[in-house]
């Protein structure tokens, strides 16, 4: 199959998903704008701690603080209506409102709490604080840079998950597996061959390549719906799709 030596996929062409979460987050019906902040929250939080650590020096409960006061005045404020993606990418908009919310810390007179119908999503800040120390520190002129590529990291992994789950729903734990152990594991060296994959999880080397070509092919699929998901616009989606896959969507 021509798609089976990586993720990307040279010839990887999939239909355009419709749901956003940045026009749900800004629909009349509450129960919509939920799921929208929701999914913009799993996103970009882990992104948006390690930004302000790096980029500001923030101890870590300073900015625990400011990443969820943050995200509840994203949704509080409504900050998403003054957000136009003709003018710049989503992560591009909330990183400058995440350096205006820092650098405007001091004037508070009282942090914002999280209360009424305001409702993040649990943040496991512990695992994020670990994944950044295990980071290198992003050189001066650099911080832009590591939120991007924080960003990346954050999609990946959520469409990692996704495919994890999907594989257990369908009775194919083994396909996630082996995608995990060549693709994610041992990406860097590749020191595994099928033939070693074959032998390690007793199979033909025939499965072996059938099963990591459908977890690719899915994982790409589930990734490209997580970036539709994050933009607000079909050319907005096309550009993220062909940055981060080197895919160009149908």
């Amino acid at each position: 199959m021509s798609d089976d030596t990586g993720i990307g996929g040279p010839s990887a062409k999939f239909p355009l998903t419709r749901w956003s979460a940045i026009v749900a987050a800004r629909s009349p019906d509450a129960a919509e704008r939920r799921r929208g902040f929701e999914t913009l929250v799993a996103a970009y939080w882990k992104p948006v701690y390690k930004y302000i650590r790096a980029r500001w020096g923030k101890s870590n409960e300073d900015a625990k603080d400011l990443t969820q006061e943050f995200f509840a005045r994203l949704i509080e404020k409504d900050f998403l209506a003054t957000y136009d993606p003709a003018k710049s990418r989503l992560r591009t908009f909330l990183r400058v409102c995440v350096d205006g919310l820092v650098a405007n810390q001091d004037k508070a007179a009282q942090r914002l709490k999280r209360g009424g119908d305001v409702l993040l999503t649990s943040l496991d800040f512990e695992t994020a604080e670990g994944e950044l120390g295990r980071t290198e520190p992003p050189a001066p002129g650099g911080v832009e840079e590591f939120f991007e590529k924080e960003w990346v990291r954050s999609v990946f992994a959520l469409a990692l998950e996704g495919l994890r789950a999907e594989c257990e729903q369908r009775g194919k734990v083994i396909h996630f597996r082996l995608f995990e152990r060549f693709d994610i594991e041992d990406a860097g060296e590749r020191r595994l061959s099928y033939e070693a994959l074959a032998r390690e999880f007793n199979l033909a080397v025939t499965d072996v390549t059938n099963h990591l070509a459908y977890a690719r092919r899915e994982f790409r699929r589930i990734t490209l719906e997580k970036l539709r998901e994050m933009t607000a616009s079909d050319d907005e989606f096309r550009r993220e799709a062909c940055g981060l896959l080197g895919v160009e969507p149908e």
